[in-house]
């Protein structure tokens, strides 16, 4: 009691609120941060910076290299590296030549060193080259001054430096201690170059400003989007007016919403889409950045002769094209830039995910409904929750624990008095087909008696502090120390304590929730680390910050995997990520708040996620902070069951929210919304597994299924589950209608309860009330479902299936089902899984193998077809499967136009076809 009563003092202190808004106070702004402030301000009429192409070096094919001078500044030389990539993406790197010291190139984020591709490569004249991937992308590389300008289907999409921002601060030595400057350089003495405090921290900046700046635009373009984390809108905002976008991943409790400050992750990844084209920029750096957004006109006049021709239908009689121009900051590292020219939604998805990985088949039991709460207090708190889900019959996978189940916020061990049989209480849930997720903080309590801390203490395995000694701060045990994951034995020996014989009381039903590694330090700047903490390999936490949440949660995915000898697939959330944490961690959006504005903007925060790559993503229903009212909670369930990560959350502070506790009625409403999620996991599990082959992420904008459709490019009010369905949260307390916009041209769309039909690009009144929310099945689709009800979505691997055929104009469809094991790597190890296409063509329904060489054993079948935009009572329907025919029953709504056939019978293995005529 004494500690809690020390900690909440310092809580208080530190004016850290757990109930009112975010003190922004507690935060940097652009211009109190040194580097922001100089690299914002710098905006000269010309660049200094010119290529000499005389340099240029084939390092080998698709690698070339050049000098990059500094005028001003002769004696500082630049080396730009160029690599031509498989996918239509270009990258390309700028650092230093001979360097005072080292730049810190990011580590452990690229699935492995892109695959170079020979393009050609021709010299127009003496200041520039271009090179051609083929007919759909080129760049060109100006020499003097330095530009670089892309193109996608000979469409000028992107320029980087064309608004002369590009500014690389070298190292150098610090001036003297009588203040002349080093380099006689007057600008070495501005103020935070050397030391900078903020509140009562200071930066000792030991290797001096080493910040890098550029413009990166986007011609042709009115709409940008990514860079998480941001409690903001979809499509990015101007920050003429604003801060920039910051990416310095922090503990920010019960954000605010609408505004550019950094949350838990960094994504510095950004994308532009408009009717002709999808194009990406993907900045590979781990320290803090600010970026700058501003939507412009550009006249094409002032540009050089050799690219004005390529501006597309958006040129006018005045010679304008619209513009996003972008101002990228970094506090360090050097530029590693990679340019992804698309043409399509699915090629960039490709691109980007060939670089930082894919988001692999996840656990099927994970993509169902979660229960969680900090916290479930003890072992028959846990059985009680258990119990109300089976009283109550609805459906739950996962019961979750938070920091109050250890040993006095000790990780890796129980609260014997509240958890004093961990083992069973775990087995039990599996009866149910349950899991349970306990939670794993980075912070490790200073404690001698504590054995991971004095194993670690004693093998000086933490962070250090500038003078070398262990770096100790505060978190919620108190005093803690913070594990070094950069070096590479501390990582392992961390993953080593996900062990059954280290984390006694786990089993193989447990899995794992990495949260506050930002990492959170209560007493830090920004509550976080120091900039100048040193990491393995002497590098600053200035040079690495924003990967440290994501070498925790890798290093917890290996330690999993490795207890079951690579056989299980891991489950891990995450509350801190940078590029790449999609490989091994599912991500929620944090602390937000019980309040309808949450509820509203978790669908742009979830969407800005999945463009950027974090396809397994989430926002706690119901809000963190405070207490829902129950119409709220019930728009919450309904919302997020059609969202790719599904859990219920709360702070301990809050009334106890179990779906059961809000009358009878509402417990109904839950149980219906989260039955739903139940019935489409078939749907959600074979998106999931496109999205590991394919990079294309479950969740998606309007615009990623509809690219020529320009009403969509900037919706957040709606989004669309797959190709399939499109989805429209209700997120208002007192409304009867909304207004809905149905995308694509000659396209139709069917309400998933009434199958009423809409037209595409048209835009219609619904009426709502609280039985559920708007969704609709785009016409042309084939999606997959289970119907029978069961406790948890493992006991139903082996259920039927019902396929809901909804028929295009031309009365036609297609989809996909994939199924496996649901928990093991059987199905890349051992080809173990089905997957089958389905198309509906001439009265035609078939089902064929997509992969012939694959098997699992299943007694799936079809259980029911539902054909949705039928125009007739067909006089007979006929199967046949093999050397079987069938005759089915079928009914027929005239009104509805709906034909449901019942229990044709095919097994889901095998080849069919079903005749209607």
């Amino acid at each position: 009691m004494i500690r809690f009563i020390h900690l909440i003092s310092l809580i208080l202190l530190l004016n850290i609120s757990f109930i009112e808004n975010v003190d922004r106070n507690n935060f940097k702004t652009c211009e109190q941060s040194a580097f922001c402030r100089r690299q914002r301000k710098y905006k000269p009429d010309t660049t200094p910076y010119e290529v000499d192409l005389s340099s240029m070096k084939t390092i080998t094919n698709g690698h070339l290299q050049f000098s990059l001078l500094n005028t001003l500044k002769s004696h500082v030389k630049l080396q730009l590296d160029l690599y031509t990539l498989q996918h239509n993406s270009l990258r390309v790197k700028i650092n230093e030549i001979n360097p005072v010291r080292k730049r810190y190139e990011v580590e452990r984020v690229l699935v492995s060193e892109p695959k170079l591709v020979n393009v050609n490569i021709t010299k127009s004249d003496n200041n520039q080259i271009e090179g051609r991937f083929d007919k759909t992308a080129r760049f060109i590389l100006n020499a003097k001054p330095f530009r670089l300008d892309l193109f996608t289907n000979d469409i000028f999409v992107m320029s980087v430096n064309s608004k002369n921002m590009f500014n690389f601060e070298h190292y150098r030595k610090k001036p003297a201690s009588d203040g002349a400057p080093a380099e006689n350089n007057a600008e070495d003495n501005e103020d935070g170059m050397w030391e900078e405090t903020f509140k009562s921290h200071h930066d000792s900046k030991p290797h001096g400003p080493s910040s890098i700046g550029i413009d990166v635009n986007f011609l042709n373009f009115e709409n940008v989007y990514g860079i998480p984390e941001h409690a903001d809108a979809f499509s990015l905002r101007s920050t003429h007016d604003t801060d920039p976008y910051r990416l310095f991943n922090l503990d920010i409790f019960e954000y605010d919403i609408k505004n550019p400050m950094a949350l838990y992750g960094a994504i510095p990844y950004m994308l532009a889409h408009n009717e002709h084209a999808t194009v990406g920029f993907f900045w590979l750096n781990a320290a803090e950045g600010w970026i700058d957004v501003s939507n412009d006109k550009l006249n094409t006049k002032n540009l050089f002769s050799t690219i004005t021709s390529f501006f597309g239908t958006k040129s006018n009689e005045n010679n304008e094209v619209p513009e996003v121009t972008t101002h990228w900051m970094f506090e360090s590292g050097i530029f590693d830039g990679f340019f992804f020219m698309g043409p399509t939604p699915n090629d960039i998805f490709k691109q980007y995910t060939a670089l930082t990985g894919a988001t692999p088949t996840p656990p099927l039991w994970s993509i169902a409904y979660h229960q969680c709460r900090w916290n479930y207090n003890d072992e028959d708190d846990v059985r009680g929750v258990n119990n109300g889900f089976e009283q109550h019959q609805i459906p739950v996978d996962v019961i979750w624990l938070d920091i109050e189940h250890t040993n006095g916020k000790r990780y890796f061990t129980w609260d014997t008095s509240k958890f004093p049989n961990p083992e069973k209480m775990q087995d039990d849930l599996a009866v149910y087909g349950r899991k349970m997720i306990t939670i794993s903080d980075p912070h490790i309590k200073k404690d001698d008696g504590y054995q991971v801390y004095a194993d670690a203490k004693s093998r000086g395995y933490f962070v250090k502090s500038k003078d070398g000694s262990d770096y100790e701060g505060w978190c919620w045990p108190g005093s803690s120390m913070w594990l070094d994951y950069f070096n590479p034995e501390i990582y392992k020996w961390y993953s080593q304590r996900y062990s059954y014989d280290n984390y006694k009381g786990s089993t193989p039903n447990l899995f794992i929730w990495n949260d506050m590694n930002e990492p959170s330090v209560f007493n830090g700047p920004e509550v976080t680390f120091p900039k100048d903490v040193v990491h393995y390999g002497g590098w600053e936490n200035r040079d690495v910050h924003n990967l440290y949440g994501m070498l925790q949660h890798m290093a917890t995915f290996d330690g999993l995997l490795e207890r079951s000898n690579g056989n299980i697939r891991p489950f891990i959330l995450t509350r801190s990520f940078f590029a790449g944490s999609q490989r091994t961690s599912a991500v929620w959006t944090g602390d937000n708040a019980a309040q309808w504005s949450h509820l509203k903007i978790a669908v742009p925060m979830l969407l800005s996620l999945s463009v950027t790559g974090i396809g397994f993503i989430g926002a706690d229903v119901g809000g963190f902070f405070f207490n829902p009212d129950a119409k709220l909670l019930v728009r919450w369930y309904q919302a997020a069951a059609f969202q790719p990560f599904f859990r219920e959350h709360a702070h301990i502070d809050t009334a106890r929210r179990e779906p059961w506790l809000f009358g009878d009625d509402n417990t109904r409403l839950i149980r219906q919304a989260i039955e739903q999620r139940y019935s489409y996991l078939p749907f959600w599990y074979t998106l999931f597994y496109r999205q590991e082959k394919h990079g294309v992420p479950p969740m998606l904008p309007l615009w990623a299924n509809f690219p020529r459709d320009t009403n969509t490019f900037k919706t957040e009010d709606s989004y669309m589950v797959g190709n399939g369905l499109l989805v429209y949260p209700v997120t208002e307390a007192d409304i009867n209608q909304v207004s809905v916009y149905f995308p694509g041209q000659n396209t139709v769309w069917y309400d998933i309860r009434t199958f009423t039909q809409h037209n595409g690009s048209e835009t219609a009144l619904i009426n709502v009330d609280m039985e559920s929310i708007p969704i609709y099945q785009c016409g042309g689709t084939i999606i997959p479902q289970r119907l029978r009800k069961r406790r948890a979505s493992m006991l139903a691997i082996h259920d039927p299936i019902t396929l809901v055929v909804a028929l295009d104009r031309n009365h036609e469809a297609e989809g996909e089902l994939y199924l496996d094991d649901g928990q093991t790597y059987d199905y890349r190890q051992k080809h173990a899984f089905i997957h089958r296409r389905f198309t509906f063509k001439n009265n035609e329904l078939k089902s064929i193998s997509l992969d012939s060489s694959a098997k699992f054993e299943t007694d799936a079948w079809i259980e029911r077809i539902v054909i949705v935009g039928y125009p007739k009572n067909p006089s007979r329907v006929e199967i046949n499967s093999g050397d079987k025919q069938a005759i089915p029953i079928h009914s027929y709504q005239d009104g509805s136009q709906v034909l449901i056939i019942r229990r044709p019978g095919p097994a889901v293995t095998t080849d069919w076809t079903l005749t209607l005529s």
